[in-house]
């Protein structure tokens, strides 16, 4: 897993090429095949360097034989040309950083499975250089205006680490390994139990919780000292530097028991402070979440996102606010615009803010005044911006996705002008294929409300024909679908089912009524808005009203089992880690805050929890369904499935249940994510398509891991 990185000049001159495929004839494209999805390479994150000249990035690729994903650090000239890998394969680079003064790039990885730690490399070349060696993992990093310090994100370290740290020491020390082996043979001793005090206690792909909260810390690169600026028992994170490098914002829920509410602030330390933070300002007062700080070069304003109605919480439209940095009356800029914003950069006169606008089935980069008024967007479309970079000249290099093309790093000009797309991870696989083009409709549900949504047709269609269709609700409930490339969807169209994606109240990027709908009435609009997408399908002659599936993932799990529980119109369902029996994930999933703001407590409004659980509602489900989940998931645990599962399989209907080994909420193995797609095709081929094949392949196997 872990490497020795290479010099830059040797890698920009032997640089390690991406999988290359032969390039086809014109009019021979083929259809995209669920091995194709681990041949893409997720390129994100571009960081621009301060002369603006080059861009950092990072690409992660999947080896299916090897059963495991790699990221790894790049760079291309902003003008455009050779992308030159700076890590080398064998283990995973993250979080890239230029040094403002533009010499290093910072970056996390670690080696020989030990703890990810800040490593630093020459731009000019060089061999890379550790620069910390901390018990526990590094979180992040931000580098100070003079790129003499670091400000670095630590959770408190475990006792074990501490032992191992101390037993390194005492190792160089003595010249043995007698305190390494101690440690592992302290590991394979059995484990002690959690001992729990916590409200919240509980998060997905971490586990149980204790009392280790997240930190800042101070790293000086001479010196290489690291000096804790922040402490208690609260999580800090999202720290950022004022341009003199006197003080750092960041965000932290400071209020009397976190785990009892969302009330991040935006606080200001010293960096120099002695006191571990003792001595803080409170920027921000807003009983909402105030996060994600952005400090304006000149010093005298700090941006952030804020929602001013916290009893909504996700629901709530996420707006920029700004504040004084010393202090002061705080204004919402984007009221009016109703649109949930992220990814604050301040332009280098201090005058305006650039930020990321969740809108219609959208993400552009948009830009405000600091005194507010017209919005207007550098980068606009039918397209989906994740993350941008925003040098002190005015360039932007962005990672940008598009219906038919996975994310690649584009570049803007300071003068404006058109997109250029400035890497090329996946042209020589886009060349290949033939894919779905997808179009975004518009169509009327059940009470006139208009809705919106993606929908696929199969490569080849041949117009007047109706084929197979797929209802796909998506997760959240607060969530959407965007102008991105989704290469399931693309496998599901060649495969000869339309696919249809609604973004039905609840859906963000539409404004905070139309988010809030559904607030405690799930399964009810967004039900009929999800139906709607379907009848607007068959009306326009595509839809085979006869061949109709259902499925999701998370909430959209949950929408499938409301969807079954309620129409018989569908063949074949699939619902994936979601639950129908919501009293009895409270206190064994992660959301018991959620839910007491939104439901209430399950004890005292009962009737309520009972009303949003189509589980009590199983009886009425005929449609063959198709259960599966991680057996780790704390965000949405497999009880849920299981319980589902088993009242259709004690009625004696048509089901089975997948369970996956050590997976979270989201799927980590490839050959998981593999296996999973391959039955769900299997399971519609079957009850959809009605294809003679099982709906469960042999070759998969059915029960016991076999």
């Amino acid at each position: 897993m872990r490497f020795a990185l290479r010099l830059l000049l040797i890698a920009a001159t032997c640089a390690l090429p991406f999988i290359t495929f032969a390039q086809q004839p014109p009019g021979s494209l083929r259809p995209i095949t669920i091995d194709d999805r681990f041949q893409i390479r997720e390129v994100a994150g571009p960081k621009l360097s301060p002369d603006a000249q080059w861009v950092a990035y990072t690409v992660n690729s999947t080896s299916l034989k090897e059963d495991k994903s790699e990221q790894r650090i790049w760079m291309v000239p902003f003008a455009g040309g050779d992308a030159i890998p700076l890590t080398a394969e064998g283990a995973s680079s993250s979080h890239p950083e230029w040094s403002p003064d533009g010499r290093y790039l910072a970056f996390l990885s670690a080696r020989h499975e030990g703890k990810t730690q800040v490593w630093l490399i020459n731009r000019l070349g060089g061999e890379a250089e550790r620069l910390t060696d901390t018990p526990q993992d590094v979180d992040s990093l931000v580098w100070s205006p003079d790129s003499k310090r670091l400000c670095l994100i630590l959770q408190d370290a475990t006792t074990e680490e501490l032992a191992a740290a101390r037993n390194k020491v005492e190792d160089k020390e003595g010249g043995d390994d007698t305190g390494a082996n101690s440690v592992k043979e302290k590991k394979a001793k059995a484990q002690k139990p959690w001992v729990i005090d916590r409200l919240q206690f509980k998060v997905d792909e971490i586990g149980y919780l204790d009392r280790r909260r997240t930190h800042l810390y101070i790293f000086d690169l001479a010196a290489k000292s690291l000096t804790q600026v922040t402490s208690g028992d609260f999580d800090d994170s999202e720290p950022v530097w004022s341009p003199d490098g006197r003080q750092l914002a960041f965000t932290s829920n400071r209020s009397s028991d976190p785990d009892r509410n969302y009330n991040t602030d935006i606080w200001t330390v010293f960096a120099d402070n002695t006191d571990k933070g003792a001595h803080l300002m409170q920027i921000t007062t807003n009983p909402g979440q105030d996060l994600s700080p952005a400090w304006s070069p000149d010093g005298k304003w700090i941006a952030y996102v804020t929602q001013t109605e916290p009893k909504q919480f996700d629901y709530a439209t996420k707006h920029l606010g700004i504040s004084p940095a010393s202090g002061g009356e705080a204004k919402v800029l984007t009221r009016a615009f109703d649109r949930s914003v992220s990814d604050l950069r301040f332009a280098a006169d201090s005058k305006s803010i650039f930020f990321i606008a969740d809108d219609d089935g959208t993400q552009n980069v948009c830009r405000i005044a600091i005194t507010g008024g017209e919005i207007t967007r550098p980068i606009g479309g039918r397209l989906m911006v994740y993350s941008y970079s925003l040098a002190k000249s005015g360039e932007i290099a962005a990672q940008i996705d598009k219906i038919d093309r996975p994310s690649e790093i584009y570049a803007l000009p300071a003068a404006g002008g058109p997109l250029t797309r400035i890497t090329h991870a996946n042209d020589a696989l886009m060349a290949q294929l033939k894919l779905s083009p997808g179009e975004y409709v518009h169509f009327k549900s059940k009470d006139g409300t208009t809705v919106s949504g993606y929908l696929y047709k199969p490569p080849d269609y041949i117009p007047g024909k109706k084929v197979p269709t797929w209802l796909r609700p998506h997760g959240g409930p607060v969530w959407a679908y965007y102008a991105e490339f989704q290469p399931d969807i693309q496998i599901f169209a060649a495969h000869g089912y339309a696919v249809l994606l609604p973004n039905p109240r609840g859906s963000s990027g539409y404004g905070q009524k139309y988010c809030q709908a559904i607030y405690a009435d799930w399964g009810n609009k967004d039900y009929q808005d999800d139906m709607a997408m379907v009848d607007y399908a068959i009306e326009q002659g595509f839809a085979d009203p006869h061949k109709l599936g259902v499925s999701g993932h998370s909430y959209g799990a949950m929408s499938t089992d409301f969807i079954i529980t309620q129409t018989t119109r569908f063949k074949g369902a699939i619902s994936d880690a979601g639950e129908a029996l919501h009293m009895t994930l409270y206190g064994h999933d992660q959301y018991q805050k959620d839910d007491e703001i939104e439901l209430g407590r399950p004890w005292e409004n009962k009737a309520l929890w009972d009303k949003l659980a189509p589980f009590y509602r199983v009886t009425k489900i005929t449609t063959p369904t198709l259960f599966m989940g991680g057996d780790i998931d704390w965000n949405v645990p497999i009880i849920g499935s299981e319980q589902m599962y088993q009242a259709m399989k004690s009625l004696g209907r048509e089901t089975e249940l997948v369970v996956y080994p050590g997976e979270y909420h989201e799927f980590k193995t490839p050959s998981h994510i593999k296996d999973r797609l391959e039955r769900q095709l299997a399971w519609f081929g079957h009850y959809v398509k009605g294809d003679s094949a099982p709906a469960t392949p042999p070759e998969l196997g059915s029960k016991n891991g076999e």
